[in-house]
């Protein structure tokens, strides 16, 4: 599996004219080598000569474990040492990830091999991780479904004079119970006014009738992140919070309804921004519709107004809408979802978050 992802990216480097590629985004070479460290970095042929594994002492087992297919090199300094091995194999131009290199390590690179010509490789390998095999989409599943789980089984424990904070841990110790890795981002949880800010830190606040509650969630599993958000009732919702409910729930619905292969995502983002903007709340819709999710919580594509680009087969994403009012509270609801080819058994959308989507009066 990662021998074929890496032939995907080879095509696509010599097209730059690169010799080799310098992969040093961790989540990137965990992508083509398998091995999730916090210090490894590939060197990549564009042809010819074997991939050379990098990484410190500490991951060296599990790299002869995981990657027994690939040259492993082990060194605490290891993006020099590959870019001395790059320059003793005659690769002179070598492609190396821009947007994630420091001025100062690229200044390493050149000290420690003064003969490469260095060329950025762009977003490459996000570009190719956008579309997920079904391996890939399995893992997910199982993130989503330990997210979905945890969520309906604290439901019950919200009431009134839990805290924000007591909440998010709750939440977050349920889904390391039902076999998360971590959770894969810091739990939102907002109640109140607090809603109308759509990434709140959970505080000290004590949970009281009449409370929306916006619960932004996710389990990590395998490496795999997970996304969802519930806004709850606490008491019965007055009447606006049920028509800011409602108008949420429409908008999600018609978002999830355009993510289709071959749309662009700004017309997608317009489908649900479009609803709610008829509706008046067009300046309380201040962020993007969604964004893909698999090894990072926030992956290509990104949806939104201002995006270009188009989805594709077998690309998961976030549809999460939200209106926020300042001062009273704010509703957002988010699920992620496998876009599909219409040909496909999942048909158009493959919803892996399951936990009901109407609101819930608590």
């Amino acid at each position: 599996m990662h021998l074929a992802r890496r032939s995907r990216l080879q095509p696509m480097m010599a097209a730059l004219g690169a010799d080799a590629a310098l992969i040093t985004s961790l989540p990137n070479v965990r992508y083509l080598t398998g091995l999730a460290s916090s210090n490894a970095a590939l060197l990549l042929p564009a042809s010819g000569e074997a991939a050379v594994l990098a990484t410190d002492s500490r991951y060296a087992g599990t790299a002869r474990r995981d990657c027994p297919d690939l040259e492993l090199r082990t060194d605490r300094f290891i993006e020099p040492m590959l870019a001395r091995a790059a320059a003793e194999r005659q690769l002179t131009r070598l492609a190396f990830e821009a947007h994630e290199m420091t001025v100062e390590r690229h200044e390493a690179l050149t000290a420690a091999a003064p003969s490469l010509d260095l060329i950025p490789l762009g977003r490459a390998v996000e570009q190719l991780r956008m579309i997920k095999d079904e391996a890939e989409i399995e893992l997910l599943a199982q993130a989503c479904a330990i997210t979905s789980r945890a969520f309906d089984q604290i439901v019950a424990s919200i009431r009134p004079g839990l805290t924000e904070r007591d909440l998010a841990t709750l939440l977050e110790r349920t889904m390391a119970d039902l076999g998360a890795e971590r959770p894969a981002f810091e739990t939102i949880v907002a109640s109140g006014p607090n809603g109308a800010i759509p990434h709140h830190v959970p505080s000290g606040r004590e949970l009281a009738p009449g409370d929306l509650i916006t619960i932004d969630c996710g389990a990590r599993y395998a490496g795999y992140h997970a996304d969802m958000t519930r806004t709850v009732a606490l008491g019965p919702p007055a009447d606006w919070q049920r028509d800011v409910y409602g108008l949420v729930a429409a908008a999600q619905q018609a978002g999830i309804e355009a993510a289709v292969p071959g749309t662009d995502v700004a017309q997608v983002d317009g489908a649900a921004r479009g609803v709610i903007s008829q509706a008046g709340h067009g300046d309380h819709f201040t962020h993007g519709l969604g964004h893909g999710v698999g090894l990072e919580i926030h992956e290509a594509p990104i949806m939104g107004y201002g995006r270009t680009g188009t989805l594709g087969d077998r690309v998961p994403i976030t549809v999460e809408p939200g209106v926020y009012l300042p001062g009273q509270g704010g509703v957002r609801i988010e699920d992620t979802l496998v876009v599909r080819a219409a040909a496909g058994a999942a048909g158009p959308q493959e919803l892996l978050t399951t936990t009901t989507r109407e609101l819930l009066v608590l």
